[in-house]
């Protein structure tokens, strides 16, 4: 019976996973590569952005609740929170890095995986916690209801799975940003 539990429990914490973490990719990278491309919009961003990046993401959890009134949505929102600035920072800095050293887009896409790695374990130990603290359901349910029952087996289990999922992610950001980077520019050559 736990086999299954903690299959449909690992999907649901996949799914929001990928439902904040993925909108932050996308938004995040955006608005990144704009804040990039732009000197002066970099040094101002570059601070400014520093100041939501410092808050911990599930203490904007009660707040979360208030304004979206039902868990699920909140907890999308928190996930989603916690990768972002990651990923807008170290997206910015990638592109003016890379736009420096004569368009080399592989300085910008290490520097972009960099972020999307970091924004992955964050969003994930966030949507872990926020699974502990509210929601009916995921790994983190699964592990605060075995602390609960004192079924050690079933806490260890769970947090092997988390380790798991955390390392495939990792691997998997880590693996597609080396490809990309082998793939794309290194800029313009200097002769001489």
């Amino acid at each position: 019976m736990m086999e299954q539990s903690i299959f449909f429990n690992l999907l649901s914490s996949l799914q929001l996973l990928l439902v904040g973490y993925i909108s932050a990719v996308v938004l995040g990278i955006l608005i990144g590569y704009l804040v990039g491309i732009n000197r002066i919009v970099y040094q101002f961003a570059k601070w400014i952005l520093q100041v939501p990046n410092t808050i911990v993401p599930v203490a904007l959890l009660p707040i979360s609740l208030i304004i979206f009134k039902e868990a699920e949505a909140a907890a999308i929102v928190i996930v989603f929170f916690s990768a972002i600035w990651s990923i807008i920072l170290n997206t910015a800095i990638g592109i003016r890095h890379g736009r420096k050293q004569g368009r080399n887009f592989r300085v910008a896409i290490k520097q972009i995986f960099e972020g999307l790695r970091f924004a992955v374990w964050i969003a994930w130990f966030s949507a872990i916690s926020i699974e502990m603290l509210t929601l009916n359901q995921g790994l983190g349910f699964i592990i605060w209801n075995a602390y609960k029952e004192s079924k050690v087996d079933n806490i260890i289990e769970g947090i092997i799975c988390i380790a798991a999922i955390g390392l495939l992610l990792d691997q998997l950001l880590d693996l597609t940003g080396n490809i990309l980077s082998e793939l794309v520019s290194d800029g313009q050559k200097k002769e001489g």
